[in-house]
């Protein structure tokens, strides 16, 4: 049996993380979902970059807006709602036989509104209203300032996608949030069986942050009992926090408060894990992958992670394995002089700053092409 679809048996979802005009007109995502069991989709300005830098797949619109007087940013909304709408009706069937856990294709808010609480709100429902469909979710930075707009967004009924979680602390606060917004649009009289939202934890980035402070320490002069200790918290990192994360959530969507909103029908936030193509050729290229498989969660893989997985992945329900042991790998790495709170605090702000340079690079990309036609 494919692999990727052995996933579904263990209660978790393929997404793929990736979106280009193709997907839609050449018959790409439904293939991923016909051959895969794919369920849903994520993009990002990175992606959207990539598209347009690397395809002639949007010269219709740059063709119809000639002469317009339109901005980049502008255009960039159209090509990237025509997208992501387009995605969404590929997937609505999906979502009609998944009653809405799945069958999602998600748009992220201006990068520049990462630290705009007020911008972030105006922009996301502004967002959905204009792609106006129920199978979409608005991505909204897992920043200080992100979560009370995700917390209000989700009192108002509208599906988000919390994006750039690296810690723990931070999931928590963002899956409380979540509860507390449902809570509000059930007191409305708001339906909460047609909300959905996914927590987007990412993955291999921390081990990659990681292991470059292992390798200043290694070369600081550390002892061979300490360079020991460090080599062998390398590739480790990430998949512990993930799955202590994974414990929060368990905790978190449990007991009398999330029963009495699950009564009302209301979904869990589920853990989306985001980042999971490996960054060192030294680990296992599927190894985000087949380490953090468990129920109520989603795996969003680029194209190359879902060929690799389809190839060559091992399927085991591997999320709630050795616990203790992840809880030892997060000690060592504070015993060896490695603050896990300075490193999610430098990828969250790293996160936000590279998807600044991916839309400004992709507004630029826009406004050349425009400029050309």
């Amino acid at each position: 049996m494919n692999p990727l679809r052995q996933l579904a048996e263990s209660g978790q979802s393929l997404w793929v993380d990736n979106l280009q005009r193709s997907y839609i007109t050449k018959g790409t995502l439904k293939k991923f979902i016909d051959e895969d069991g794919l369920k849903g989709l994520t993009s990002n300005p990175t992606i959207f970059q990539k598209a347009v830098s690397g395809s002639e797949d949007y010269q219709d619109l740059f063709d119809a807006a000639k002469g317009k007087g339109l901005s980049g940013n502008d255009l960039y909304e159209q090509l990237a709602v025509r997208d992501v709408q387009g995605a969404a009706d590929i997937l609505a069937p999906v979502y009609q036989a998944t009653k809405g856990q799945d069958g999602y294709a998600s748009l992220e808010v201006s990068p520049r509104l990462a630290l705009d609480t007020k911008g972030t709100l105006e922009e996301a429902r502004r967002l959905w209203k204009t792609l106006s469909r129920p199978n979409v979710m608005i991505k909204v930075p897992g920043t200080l300032p992100g979560l009370p707009a995700f917390q209000e967004l989700t009192s108002e009924g509208i599906n988000v996608n919390v994006t750039l979680l690296f810690s723990q602390e931070r999931y928590k606060a963002i899956a409380e949030a979540y509860v507390s917004g449902l809570e509000k649009f059930a007191a409305s009289g708001g339906d909460v069986s047609r909300v959905a939202s996914v927590a987007s934890f990412f993955i291999s980035r921390i081990d990659a942050i990681v292991d470059k402070e292992i390798e200043k320490k290694v070369k600081a002069g550390a002892t061979a009992e300490q360079q020991k200790a460090l080599e062998g918290l390398s590739g480790k990192v990430a998949i512990a926090n993930a799955k202590l994360a994974y414990r929060t959530f368990k905790q978190v969507f449990s007991g009398a408060r999330w029963e009495a909103l699950a009564k009302k029908g209301a979904k869990v936030q589920r853990v989306l894990w985001a980042s999971t193509s490996t960054k060192s050729p030294k680990l296992r290229d599927v190894l985000y992958v087949e380490e953090l498989i468990g129920k109520d969660t989603v795996n969003t893989m680029p194209p190359a992670t879902i060929d690799a997985f389809r190839d060559h992945g091992k399927v085991r329900p591997s999320l709630e394995e050795d616990l203790p042991g992840a809880e030892a790998t997060m000690r060592q790495l504070e015993a060896a002089g490695i603050s896990m709170k300075t490193v999610t605090d430098q990828l969250a702000t790293d996160g936000i700053r590279l998807f600044e340079e991916s839309f400004d690079q992709l507004l630029s990309a826009v406004g050349e092409k425009l400029a050309k036609t």
